[in-house]
């Protein structure tokens, strides 16, 4: 009896360690500076994690000195964590199509170079395929007025940033950077996607 008790408690604990790895997906957006890119994803409900770092390129364990040469062939990126059951990736992409321009290439404002390059690192099939259908769809419309040139491609092996890198904006809004660059970023955010965003 104790061993049939045993089992069950052993097949009970692997169902809900399934059931929690299917609570949480991963998405990976290149959408030009990951100080600024950061400080959008981390307000939005369902969110748990944002992680800034580098990936797309040649060279193991980058530094940001290397990838700032545009040498590596990384993009600056974050990689989220986040709830299905609270934020779709429907909605992470509509968030990252209105949260940067995708119709210039290498570029993002001031900041240019391949690193800066608008980019969308898919984890299963069904991400490519709604990444797909949604840059089809703002092509077909025209919403931008231009083409969007944002690079779909398959999730490669990603490096997280410095430490100094991450919760950039939360550590460090009054620096001059942050309030003329990303603060507006996150008022537009707060227009938009006022109900997607944390209380």
């Amino acid at each position: 009896m104790k061993r049939i008790i045993l089992v069950l408690l052993t097949v009970l604990s692997i169902s809900q360690a399934n059931a929690q790895t299917k609570k949480t997906g991963k998405a990976t957006f290149g959408m030009g500076c990951f100080w600024c890119t950061e400080a959008i994803f981390q307000r939005l409900k369902g969110v748990t994690a944002v992680k800034s770092g580098y990936e797309g390129g040649q060279l193991a364990n980058p530094t940001y000195e290397e990838v700032c040469t545009g040498n590596t062939g990384h993009a600056e990126v974050l990689q989220i964590t986040y709830n299905p059951m609270e934020i779709s990736y429907d909605e992470l992409l509509e968030v990252f199509w209105k949260s940067h321009d995708p119709t210039t290439l290498n570029r993002q404002g001031a900041d240019t170079g391949t690193q800066y390059r608008s980019v969308i690192f898919y984890h299963t099939p069904q991400q490519k395929a709604l990444a797909d259908k949604y840059k089809a769809e703002l092509n077909k419309t025209n919403a931008y007025g231009k083409k969007v040139v944002t690079a779909i491609e398959a999730a490669k092996p990603f490096y997280v940033a410095e430490s100094y890198h991450q919760n950039y904006f939360n550590k460090n809004g009054n620096e001059s950077y942050c309030r003329l660059v990303i603060q507006p970023k996150i008022e537009k955010l707060e227009k938009i996607f006022k109900s997607k965003l944390k209380k």
